[in-house]
């Protein structure tokens, strides 16, 4: 009998994942993210249609062939034979085995209209489309994973059909059949209902796959593990056509923590945040820092009589620890801040410092003030540091802002169509570095851009470590809604290490927009030299 405990984890991050808008995956793309599932231990990575209309897809097979997998099997993808053809005279199957990979997943329809308006052949005709299919690949050498498309819409239009293609699949020779909610519209009440009248009729391993257009496609997967399943479908943070797909970043945990099932181990269990942002990472999509288990604010704490509570003890308003998961704790700076937030972040400048030593309370006097002016470090951690240890007198100013200037000049010469005009954006910074007068020039893609090449360029000779800063993200509110142009801004800039990783948010405010930048621009500087003495201390 089959262990319900375990459950097989299929990714479809390769293939559904790359079906979001604004999401393209090259081919060293899609290697570098199977390769680091691989390493989370899921146990299938469906890497796409290896066919020649995609080309990318179709090379990833040829590279993933040459790889050593460790814990996944790479899945070739696609459709059951067109109604015109045997199953070894249909292209989509060639090419599925031309892939060479020891699973196949294909899909077939269960919904009847999709029968008669899109393939547009009758109902019997689909069923024998479904076997053949299965089992051709089946007398070929493949594992067959069937993915019953629109079942559960299909279902609720013609129960008795809908059966009936699983059946065929079963017949072919599939080990498994997965329940797709292609269009991500059922209820979990639905999902319940549905499969408990399936499951008498299915005598295969059984799986789901779901859509999230009514935002509950982890809790739908879910309750297919919970009525039978031991197969469940997703995509790495969610992402996936229209609303997107399950997010195996949920479920996994919820699988392994929650419901004592077996998906990845508890030994893989702490990769899953580093996973998560490593994918958001390589498709250039910002994280949503809010999704549970590895979102940057997953356990993030800010009222200042929550954080009191968990520094006495952290079950108080957390379910799990974050490490299992990865992830870390972060108590926030805030208004709504208190003693026991600055005492945490203080830890790391003096060690065993006191709640009510006299710096606690002027630090959060200090940050109270600058919230009121319009500054947030919520995620301008590395603002916050640099601003406490200059409050607690820890800290030694690297270099010294004498003057900055910027010149922005538009135009295209005049021996250019009107249309090609551009803009070009000049900065001229003086800096005091260790008694040096450093006096740059430096042009960029904009005045905050120049800035930062000139502001680079003063202080690569005394601290070559700033050059592995890049800039990850720049954020711009305006703070003065109804003053127009004279509104005061809020800039956010956020830095990573390339050495690293590390990323870091630095803040400045002011009516002018460059002020701000420049401000935010300094600190980040900053902090990467306070993480360099750090380094240096502690060696």
């Amino acid at each position: 009998m089959q262990d319900k405990t375990y459950i097989e984890v299929y990714d479809s991050t390769l293939r559904d994942g790359a079906q979001a808008q604004g999401v393209s995956f090259s081919v060293s793309d899609k290697l570098l993210i199977a390769e680091k599932l691989d390493w989370l231990g899921v146990h299938y990575i469906e890497g796409g249609w290896p066919n020649p209309t995609n080309p990318v897809d179709q090379q990833f097979f040829v590279e993933a062939a040459k790889r050593d997998w460790k814990t996944a099997k790479i899945c070739a993808f696609g459709s059951t034979r067109r109604a015109s053809l045997k199953p070894e005279d249909d292209a989509n199957l060639r090419h599925i085995l031309d892939a060479e990979t020891e699973v196949a997943t294909i899909f077939g329809k269960t919904w009847d209209l999709h029968v008669r308006d899109v393939i547009r052949c009758d109902l019997d005709e689909n069923l024998r489309l479904i076997e053949d299919s299965v089992a051709y690949l089946r007398s070929q050498g493949r594992r067959v994973i069937y993915d019953a498309e629109h079942f559960f819409d299909g279902y609720k239009a013609n129960p008795e059909y809908a059966v009936k293609t699983l059946k065929a699949a079963e017949a072919g020779g599939t080990e498994c059949v997965v329940y797709c909610d292609t269009n991500g519209g059922m209820m979990v009440s639905e999902v319940m209902a549905i499969l408990a009248a399936v499951a008498p009729h299915v005598t295969v391993r059984t799986g789901m796959h779901a859509h999230n257009d009514t935002g509950v496609a982890v809790a739908n997967s879910l309750m297919a593990i919970e009525a039978g399943a031991t197969h469940v479908q997703g995509v790495i943070n969610g992402f996936g056509e229209r609303t997107g797909n399950a997010n195996l970043c949920t479920i996994i945990p919820n699988l392994e923590l929650k419901m004592g099932r077996n998906a990845i181990g508890r030994e893989n269990l702490g990769n899953l945040t580093e996973v998560s942002r490593f994918v958001d990472e390589i498709g250039n999509l910002s994280q949503d820092h809010r999704t549970p288990y590895v979102g940057e604010s997953a356990f993030a704490h800010k009222g200042g009589a929550h954080i009191d509570a968990m520094m006495k003890n952290p079950q108080c308003y957390e379910h799990i620890d974050p490490t299992l998961v990865g992830n870390e704790r972060q108590y926030l700076m805030s208004q709504q801040a208190g003693g026991s937030t600055v005492v945490h972040k203080l830890q790391r400048v003096l060690p065993g410092i006191d709640k009510r030593d006299p710096r606690v309370a002027a630090l959060l006097e200090r940050v109270k003030n600058l919230e009121h002016e319009g500054y947030a470090f919520e995620a301008a951690n590395g603002s916050f540091d640099v601003l406490a240890h200059r409050v607690v007198h820890e800290y030694e100013e690297p270099f010294e802002v004498v003057a900055w200037r910027t010149i922005s000049r538009h135009g295209n010469g005049g021996d250019q169509p009107s249309d090609t005009a551009h803009c070009e954006s000049e900065a001229i910074v003086k800096l005091m570095v260790r008694g040096v007068l450093r006096h740059t020039v430096a042009s960029g893609d904009g005045p905050v851009d120049a800035l930062n090449r000139a502001l680079r360029k003063a202080l690569r000779r005394s601290y070559p470590g700033l050059d592995a800063i890049r800039l990850a993200d720049y954020k711009v509110r305006d703070l003065s809604a109804g003053e127009g142009t004279a509104a005061k801004v809020r800039v956010l800039i956020e830095s990573r290490d390339q050495n690293t990783g590390q990323i870091w948010g630095t803040v400045g405010v002011s009516e002018n927009i460059l002020e701000a930048s420049w401000e935010a621009l300094l600190d980040s500087f900053r902090y990467k030299l306070l993480l360099e003495r750090r380094e240096a201390e502690s060696a």
